[in-house]
Order: C-alpha cells, then sequence, then structure tokens
C-alpha cells in the first residue's frame, strides 16, 4: 500500500497522548496511573504517598459505616437506605486495589496503544484511528461528568442538611453525615470532628469516583482503540482489493500479509482486553444490579414522603449508574459487531476479479472473522444492548422482591 501522506511521528504521539489524557488526570491524583520506563522516582514516591493517603480515607469511611450498619442501626428502612453508599463506598475501594494490581497490564495496553500509533503513517489511517478514540474519550467525559456530579452532589447536599443532637439542656445543629459512623468508634456529634468525618468522607468519596470512572474509562477507550484498528483492517482489505495493481509494484502477498498481521495484532489486544477486564465487568454488572434495585426502593419510598431534595438525588445517581452499564455493554456489542465486519466486507469487495490464490487467501480472513472475540462478564455474561436489558429487568425483579419484605 503506497503512503501518499506521512504523519509526523511527533503528531502521532500527540494523539496517542489525546487518547488517555483524560484517564490520565482521574488516576494521577489517586496514585492509580501505572509506572512506565519513564517515571522518575519522586514520581513513584508521590504516587506511593497518594496510595497510602487513599487508603486511609477509604477506610475511615468503609470500616466505620459498616460497624454502624451491624452493630448500631436496628431500623431496617434505615438499613436499606444505607446499603446504597456503603456499596458504593465498598466496591468503589475494590476497584481502586484492582486498577493498582492491574498496572502492569494497563501500561502494557497503553505501550500497545502508541506502538499501534506510531505504525500508522497515512494521515488517512490516523483520521480513521482518531475518529474511534474521539468516541472513547467523549465516553470517558460523560461518565466522568454523570458519576462525580450524582455522588457528589449527593455528599454535598448531605453536608448542608443539619440535625439536631439534644445533650442535656444544650440543643446542637450538626451536619448530616453520608455514611453513617459507630458512635462508640468515633462522636461524630461533637465538633470538629463532625466536620472532619465530613471531609474524609467527601475525599474518600471523590476517589471512589475516580476509580469508577478510570475503570469505565480505560474500558471504554481500550475497546475504542480496538474498533479503530478493526477500522483500519477493513479500510486496508478495500484498498488491497479495488484500487488497481500496476505491474512491477510490491507483490500482493506481502500487502495481504500485512493485513493479516494487522488483524491478528487487533484480535490479540482484544483478547488482552478481555482478559483483563472480565472480572471487573463481573463485579460492576453485579454492582449496578444491586444499586438500581436499591435505588429505585429509595425513589418509591421517598415518592411517598415528597422529599424532593432526596428524590433528584436519587434520580441523578439512577441515571447515572444505568448509563455506565450501558455504555460498557453498548461497546462490547461494537467490538463484537466491528470484528464480524471484516468477514463481511472481504465478500462485498470485487474479490472475483483477483487471482485464484488470492481469493484462497481472503477465505482465511473471512473464516478467521466469524470467530468473534468478546469481551465478556466473568467468562459467563456477553457484554451487549441485550445483557443490559437483562440487568434491568433483574434488579426490577429484585426490587419487586424488596417491596414485598419490606
Amino acid at each position: 500500500m503506497t503512503n501518499n501522506f506521512l504523519a509526523t511521528e511527533t503528531n502521532r504521539d500527540n494523539r496517542a497522548n489525546y487518547n488517555l489524557q483524560l484517564n490520565r488526570w482521574f488516576l494521577e491524583p489517586i496514585g492509580a496511573w501505572p509506572f512506565f520506563p519513564t517515571t522518575s522516582n519522586l514520581e513513584r514516591i508521590v504516587s506511593f504517598i497518594l496510595i497510602v493517603i487513599c487508603y486511609s480515607l477509604l477506610l475511615a469511611t468503609v470500616i466505620p459505616c459498616i460497624l454502624y450498619l451491624i452493630l448500631e442501626e436496628k431500623d431496617f428502612v434505615v438499613k436499606m437506605k444505607l446499603v446504597g453508599p456503603v456499596g458504593h463506598w465498598f466496591v468503589g475501594s475494590i476497584n481502586y486495589t484492582v486498577l493498582l494490581l492491574r498496572g502492569r497490564d494497563i501500561r502494557y495496553c497503553v505501550e500497545h496503544m502508541e506502538a499501534d500509533w506510531q505504525m500508522m503513517t497515512r494521515v488517512k489511517d490516523q483520521q480513521l484511528m482518531q475518529k474511534n478514540a474521539k468516541f472513547g474519550r467523549y465516553v470517558v467525559l460523560s461518565c466522568a461528568i454523570f458519576m462525580q456530579s450524582g455522588v457528589l452532589c449527593f455528599c454535598l447536599l448531605t453536608a448542608f442538611s443539619t440535625k439536631v443532637i439534644q445533650v442535656g439542656n444544650d440543643t446542637k445543629y450538626v451536619h448530616q453525615i453520608p455514611c453513617p459512623v459507630y458512635t462508640k468508634l468515633v462522636d461524630v456529634n461533637a465538633s470538629p470532628m463532625n466536620e472532619i468525618v465530613l471531609l474524609v468522607e467527601c475525599l474518600s468519596g471523590f476517589i471512589v469516583n475516580s476509580s469508577t470512572v478510570g475503570v469505565f474509562g480505560i474500558a471504554a477507550v481500550l475497546c475504542a482503540h480496538a474498533c479503530g484498528q478493526l477500522s483500519v483492517v477493513m479500510l486496508w482489505i478495500t484498498e488491497f482489493i479495488n484500487e488497481p495493481k500496476e505491474q512491477g509494484k510490491i507483490a500482493p502477498f506481502k500487502q495481504l500479509g500485512m493485513i493479516v498481521e494487522h488483524h491478528l495484532r487487533a484480535l490479540s489486544f482484544i483478547s488482552y482486553i478481555e482478559q483483563m477486564m472480565n472480572r471487573i465487568y463481573f463485579l460492576e454488572l453485579s454492582r449496578c444490579t444491586i444499586h438500581i434495585c436499591i435505588l429505585s426502593y429509595y425513589i418509591i419510598t421517598e415518592w411517598a414522603e415528597h422529599d424532593v431534595q432526596n428524590l433528584i438525588i436519587y434520580f441523578m445517581l439512577l441515571f447515572s449508574i444505568s448509563f455506565n452499564i450501558f455504555i460498557i455493554c453498548y461497546i462490547g456489542e461494537i467490538l463484537s459487531e466491528r470484528s464480524k465486519m471484516v468477514g463481511d466486507v472481504v465478500y462485498m469487495t470485487n474479490w472475483y476479479y483477483l487471482p485464484g490464490k488470492d481469493i484462497l487467501d481472503l477465505v482465511l480472513v473471512i473464516a478467521r472473522s466469524r470467530v468473534v472475540v468478546q469481551i465478556t462478564a466473568g467468562k459467563i455474561i456477553h457484554m451487549s444492548v441485550y445483557t443490559f436489558s437483562e440487568v434491568i429487568r433483574c434488579a426490577f425483579a429484585y426490587l419487586n422482591l424488596l417491596c414485598q419484605v419490606s
């Protein structure tokens, strides 16, 4: 294939960084961005300090709240209202841990993406990849806006609410805490401990949100990049078959060999994404199913009490969680469909004008594209739009059961 327009190496590096910029912005402040050979010792030390601080804030939020839920609170309805915040903080802590443990895998994927951008020397190939990269970037931005705004609004509105505490003959007004604390462990009804705990929980909420956005963002960017690679393969196949070949030009088998190698490289990258993310997807599917059920229960109970402020918060959180789970299901389906399209593109071209040997080679490409590499949740559930509908169905089935029990 001829390279009519060559892109500079600096331009390719900038576009590779453009894909990962938002993910880096969210993960670096919590120390979850992986180390690279170019990472300095100072950056490694700062990252270690950030990890210690983040874990301290997360444990200071999750443990007292779980103790309060188990040992202090007796009312069933109140306990149900605490399951949502505790579950969000707890699963967010798991996501944060997974991001740290998967640092090497994330680094490999980042280096793979950078290598792919270096291989794309034609402007038209880079424009095709950039189109898919923008989609991944918009997904990350949307997830960040919905997740951060929903949870932080919940924390801030809760903090601005006050409750009355009667201590002897004195009446005190203290801030509400997003995640209640076991009072025998920490007395949050006294100042300044009340304000300190409130600040700790708001900071830990930011950490949890950034971890969740990081998980969804990395999945979106990697899958969008894989879709871009498959689109480049389809473009190369179309040009290989449809463009006239001049005598004495590069041998056709070399061009087809390059196409096959890039196709297999893209499929291998998808398999690596599946291996890295399938457990995370299973955890997120389970979490989102439970949270959609719990939030719907909150909406039903608050609707009866006409609490507009809480209703607005719960609707924001419900929309945020539903959007996030829809995105990872939708991206999984796009990736599966795009991998199938490689074989369809081969068939829809003018392959019948090629020599018999080349036609047989293209049959192998079609056969390989039929074996679709799918993104799964725990190697059990295929990520697709149908899976999203099943999540919603299961969530409302659990909601019906919960309403019957309560």
